[in-house]
């Protein structure tokens, strides 16, 4: 390197020096929208915390940043050397950073944080490309990527609920072939004669050795292999992998249980994590031996096949507007300003968000639900458990009665309305909890329920039928069915899905760039008597209930208020 390109780089390594700085400020005191959970602007600290915080299940995420730092240091040590910073590539490094501080301001404005971890590792690598060049830009193509690994856990926590279902189906079924008797209530496995009992927990579900294994098969298809293709098929496998390893976890641990007792079950529990993860790891390794002989890359080019570079193409000098190093730096520094400027307001713009049910006097919880509606229901208070208070942001509002009939006690009708604070995570879909509870889903559809006054129809919901199996007199297994039903209110709309609500909950904080709260309703009661007569009770009791809480949905024409 001569002295006209060591002076280049110099320069060019402090330009993205001031930009890295201009992204660090945004990302530091405009990066976390959501602050229920995690009480800070940083996006840094959002991200780091969780990292040592084990109820987060993030701990690879250490794991994950050595990993990418090797991984770049490796790279980078093996590159291509020369002045390899030219003008393409300071425009592509413009491109990547306003692009990255664009989509942390979409981030920020649907509270989607793990979007802007995204748009910060973009901005990171369009940083690197200004101050490195292209032998940069490629080296850290991959690790900065490889970080997204390093995202907090529950952004798979639909595919761990998922895992946690198909696991203890299989791990029961491969029980039940063996002739170990084991009753299975959602994610509970347990024994009917009362022997031992386990839940497969978040922490079982396979997905932290999930994403653990899938980070190894990342580094090693990267490490192995050449092509595209071949890495992605190594990451692929990590999954199979995974669930078989977890279900042959759980199965030993029902075997155990079942010759000796729980104790033994525990302590397989306990020591056969590290076991299983080696075993899992010792069938990628296989995988990969024989992809290398049954499907091996092609030899490489010979340097004479090599295709010739022009002469002096990676030493042409920048020129033209906005070419320059120094130029980029400055449109960086203003289109972070600008990002600071939006961001400051769509933080002003969350001070006075619309709720979608009634309000207490208090404004964070939704105003009590009525204790004697009225007719044949009385109201019971239920109280609101300490885990759930503890585990939901501060911000979060409650309101949760039973009703139970005057003339007949075993007809009783849970009512739970749970509002959303800031964080719009306050409140999520309901079958994670039901199978928390050892409920076990066996259809789901959606349909209406009747707002009281004429409104036919004008409540959507998801409607779930649930059953657990309980031991009665005598030992004997009892099938207990229910139907629950939930649905999701805005202040502006109703919706029966979790995807809808946050479909539409992002699509309003970008038009209206406040994050209004959404109340999440839950109706349950025991369907003994079937399901007809189950949606039937819980259309009584919302006649009388319904327009306590909720407000007539946008554009209904309704009679006088009554039953």
């Amino acid at each position: 390197m001569n002295g006209t390109d060591g002076g280049f780089r110099r320069q060019a390594w402090r330009a993205a020096l001031l930009c890295a700085l201009a992204g660090f400020a945004v990302f530091q005191f405009w990066g976390n929208a959501t602050r229920g959970y995690i009480a800070t602007r940083s996006l840094f600290w959002w991200w780091g915390s969780q990292w040592f915080d084990p109820a987060a299940g993030s701990e690879h995420g250490l794991l994950v940043t050595a990993l990418a730092a090797w991984l770049l240091w490796r790279a980078v040590r093996g590159g291509e050397r020369g002045r390899n910073a030219d003008g393409e590539m300071q425009g592509r490094a413009l491109a990547a950073m306003v692009g990255g501080l664009g989509l942390h301001a979409l981030g920020y404005a649907m509270q989607q944080t793990r979007i802007s971890i995204a748009a910060t590792l973009l901005f990171a690598w369009g940083a690197v490309s200004l101050g490195g060049g292209r032998r940069w830009s490629r080296a850290a193509l991959f690790p900065l990527a490889f970080m997204l690994l390093a995202m907090p856990l529950n952004v798979f926590d639909g595919l761990g609920f998922q895992m946690r279902l198909g696991i203890s189906a299989v791990a029961q079924a491969a029980a039940r072939v063996v002739g170990i008797d084991v009753v299975r209530n959602g994610t509970l496995l347990f024994s009917p004669r009362g022997g031992y009992q386990y839940d497969i927990a978040a922490a079982c579900s396979g997905v932290r050795s999930l994403v653990a294994l899938a980070a190894v098969s990342l580094v090693l298809g990267y490490l192995t292999f050449c092509s595209w293709r071949r890495r992605m098929l190594v990451a692929v496998l990590s999954l199979p992998f995974a669930f078989a390893g977890n279900v042959l976890r759980i199965f030993a641990i029902i075997a155990a249980a079942e010759g000796i007792g729980q104790k033994a079950g525990l302590r397989v529990h306990d020591g056969s994590g590290f076991v299983v993860f080696a075993v899992v790891l010792g069938l990628q390794f296989a995988a990969v031996e024989a992809l290398k002989r049954f499907w091996p890359e092609p030899a490489p080019k010979s340097a004479g096949e090599a295709v010739a570079q022009p002469a002096g193409a990676l030493e042409a000098a920048p020129s033209g507007f906005l070419t320059g190093a120094w130029n980029v730096a400055i449109a960086v520094v203003a289109a972070a300003g600008i990002a600071a400027g939006a961001l400051a307001w769509c933080d002003a713009r969350q001070t006075a968000p619309n709720a979608g049910v009634l309000l207490a006097a208090d404004r964070r919880n939704p105003v009590p639900l009525p204790d004697l509606p009225g007719g044949e229901w009385i109201g019971l208070d239920v109280s609101i458990s300490a885990v759930e208070r503890e585990i939901l942001p501060p911000d979060t509002g409650f309101a949760r009665k039973g009703y139970v009939s005057r003339r007949d006690r075993r007809r009783q009708v849970l009512v739970s309305v749970v509002l959303s604070g800031r964080d719009r995570s306050s409140i999520h879909r309901p079958e994670m909890c039901l199978v928390g509870q050892g409920w076990t889903i066996r259809d789901s559809a959606v349909r209406t329920f009747d707002y009281p006054g004429g409104g036919k129809g004008l409540i959507p919901a998801t409607v779930l039928r649930v059953e657990h199996e309980a031991l009665a007199a005598g030992g004997r297994r009892q099938t207990v069915p229910a139907v629950v039903a939930y649905w999701f209110a805005g202040p502006d709309r109703i919706v029966a899905t979790n995807w809808e609500r946050m479909g539409w909950g992002a699509f309003d904080q970008l038009r209206h760039f406040r994050g209004d709260r959404w109340a999440y309703v839950l109706v349950q009661t025991q369907a003994m008597d079937g399901e007809a007569a189950a949606l039937e009770r819980i259309q009584a009791v919302l006649n009388w209930v319904l327009p306590a809480f909720q407000k007539p949905p946008p554009g209904a024409r309704l009679a006088p208020a009554g039953p």
